[in-house]
């Protein structure tokens, strides 16, 4: 039994896609403990992703008001913070600890409202979940990408540049360990954190799914339209699979996945590919 459950085949995917979920809480009735919630949204988003939200769409603005059009202007994502390449190298790795810790106060705070891991999708058996996490990616991936390019070439997003870390023995590293803090922060604060927290709220499921897909775009918008519209459906679509399996595993190990790809990829091409920005 145990070695047919998970295997991959038509009952291991019917298992993964139809789970004996743990049965959740009814929501949350008491009007302090539902204000509390609110303004723990408020604070935890306000400092976090939130405040990004606000940032990258001022830096839209920006971006619109100025003369160049957005084509013709870049936006970097993992570049050099340090003259000297050990403290290059601390500052990236400080970054991905702050993205990590982003992650890590979601949980927290959902573990002191007595909800244990497992209940949001962190249980601990993630190998049975390798085939999904390379299809996830490949689902959000692939056509991201081809959006992407797409958006750029008719003007409505900015040349992105996942990384312009020199050529180092750490930059491999490092942009491994950003693509997991990138991933770790979005999918256990937008999908595990608030998604958990609205539905004890008694928000709507769809509601609650578009909201968090829109706030996922929010904090894309400084690469431009593209950026906002590819993260607002990629929102749709892992959202939509955690309310399905309550697996957040597998959203976290395919947004690292991509994100390793675009980022080790692009340092590895930049310069032998002449459409790459």
């Amino acid at each position: 039994m145990r070695t047919t459950e998970r295997s991959g085949g038509p009952s291991g995917l019917r298992s993964w896609l139809n789970p004996a979920l743990p049965a959740f809480p009814a929501p949350i009735t008491d009007a302090r403990e539902r204000r509390g919630i609110k303004i723990e949204l408020v604070l935890v988003f306000g400092i976090t992703l939130g405040l990004s939200g606000a940032r990258s769409l001022l830096s839209l603005v920006d971006s619109l008001l100025r003369p160049t059009p957005l084509a013709q202007q870049q936006v970097q994502l993992n570049v050099p913070r340090a003259a000297a390449s050990l403290l290059d190298l601390l500052q990236q790795l400080l970054s991905a600890a702050q993205l990590i810790g982003w992650g890590g106060l979601g949980l927290y705070l959902l573990w002191r409202a007595g909800l244990k891991l497992r209940e949001i999708g962190l249980s601990r058996r993630i190998r049975s979940d390798a085939l999904v996490t390379v299809g996830i990616a490949a689902l959000i991936g692939i056509p991201g990408l081809a959006l992407y390019f797409i958006s750029y070439h008719l003007g409505f997003s900015l040349a992105v540049q996942p990384s312009t870390l020199g050529d180092t023995w750490w930059r491999p590293i490092a942009l491994t360990l950003s693509a997991f803090g990138n991933a770790f922060a979005e999918e256990v604060l937008v999908i595990g954190y608030l998604l958990t927290r609205l539905r004890q709220l008694g928000v709507r499921e769809n509601a609650s799914l578009f909201g968090a897909a829109v706030l996922r775009g929010s904090y894309h918008l400084y690469q431009g339209f593209g950026g906002f519209v590819g993260n607002l459906v990629m929102g749709l679509v892992f959202g939509r699979v955690w309310q399905r399996t309550n697996r957040l595993w597998p959203l976290i190990a395919a947004h690292t996945l991509f994100d390793v790809v675009s980022f080790v990829g692009y340092s590895l091409l930049k310069g032998r590919l002449s459409w790459l920005p």
